[in-house]
């Protein structure tokens, strides 16, 4: 059991070094465990503010599994898959390949308790998976502001037009949301682009 519970930490190393599609305000891309941890933070920061009760440890446990499976599979960006129902397929396909192994690695109880809320969070299945997306997609914009806009594809700038859809059926998220859109805008606005 020892040695199964470590090769999974082991294999968690990886999301140290698989980077993600946003850049740090620094210049350099950011990691996955990067984006985790201030997920957690997050988490931990706005649970009591929420609209509706939360449990803070099954949120916290969500946001720290949730790209997990990104230790194998990678980072797909979201706007690679938006408007690509082949990618999509893929990127599901990738995932749930890569958990299989991820919950055959571990021993059986926290195998399948990693599983139950990766696929938890990937349907948005509790209020707790809804605030963990939102705050998943919320981290991702607050990162893009905190980027220089050169960074910025094309197509990030508009993504954040669709964060209402992730954080509107709480009060607080959303209004985390629009003071990030505002910021983002701003920063577009500064630039001089559009």
């Amino acid at each position: 059991m020892v040695e199964k519970v470590l090769a999974a930490v082991r294999l968690a190393e990886r999301l140290k070094y698989t980077l993600r599609h946003s850049w740090l305000s620094d210049g350099r891309h950011e990691s996955v465990a990067e984006h985790s941890w201030r997920m957690s933070l997050m988490a931990l920061l706005v649970a009591p503010h929420l609209d509706a009760n939360v449990d803070v440890e099954k949120l916290l446990k969500m946001v720290i599994v949730h790209d997990l499976v990104e230790a194998i599979a990678g980072d797909i960006p979201v706007f690679d898959v938006v408007n690509d129902s082949t990618m999509r397929i893929l990127k599901r396909k990738r995932e749930d390949d890569a958990m299989k192994q991820i919950f055959e690695m571990l021993p059986e109880i926290n195998g399948e308790e990693v599983e139950r809320l990766w696929r938890e969070f990937e349907t948005s299945s509790s209020i707790e998976a809804k605030v963990a997306k939102a705050l998943d997609k919320l981290e991702a914009q607050i990162q893009h502001n905190e980027a220089p806009l050169a960074t910025w594809l094309d197509v990030e700038r508009n993504l954040m037009h669709s964060l209402e859809a992730y954080t509107s059926f709480d009060t607080f998220l959303d209004g985390i949301r629009s003071i990030v859109v505002d910021e983002a805008k701003s920063k577009i606005a500064e630039s001089g682009s559009r």
